[in-house]
């Protein structure tokens, strides 16, 4: 089934409102890789009930620690396909997912939370695995 562009409006909007940039084209996707100094974060959002209820909210929840990725972006499989086909070929060994959260350093990817681990988990456990992750891979501390 096609959404409409303002059905998704809301689902842009809310990783907007975190801080997360939205990447449209490939050449968007390209340029947040090789612009990125230290870790960069890349949230392949969608319109399903995991991104809805876990990984967006989980997200939110992570994004209150004081240590965070030092860019923030995001594709939205099924309506910017180009852009994450791009992205998804930055995530080396990894399986088209979506919802999905990868963090790369140097265009390498060093970390990624996929599908299968969100829609068995809640927001609270995403957001306490995602700040693990960003303790161990992103030096940037925020202050709140």
């Amino acid at each position: 089934m096609a959404y409409p562009e303002f059905f998704v409006a809301p689902m842009r909007a809310e990783l907007s409102s975190l801080g997360v940039e939205e990447l449209r084209t490939p050449a968007d996707v390209d340029r947040a890789v090789s612009d990125s100094t230290g870790t960069l974060m890349i949230v392949v959002n969608s319109v399903c009930g995991c991104a809805a209820g876990k990984a967006r909210p989980g997200l939110a929840l992570a994004l209150r620690h004081g240590v965070k990725p030092d860019r923030m972006a995001s594709v939205f499989a099924g309506f910017d396909n180009d852009a994450t086909a791009q992205a998804r070929s930055y995530f080396t060994g990894m399986m088209p997912s979506s919802p999905s959260i990868a963090l790369l350093r140097d265009g390498k990817l060093i970390y990624m939370l996929e599908r299968r681990q969100i829609e068995t988990s809640s927001a609270d456990q995403i957001g306490a695995e995602l700040r693990r992750a960003f303790d161990t891979h992103c030096a940037k501390t925020t202050v709140q």
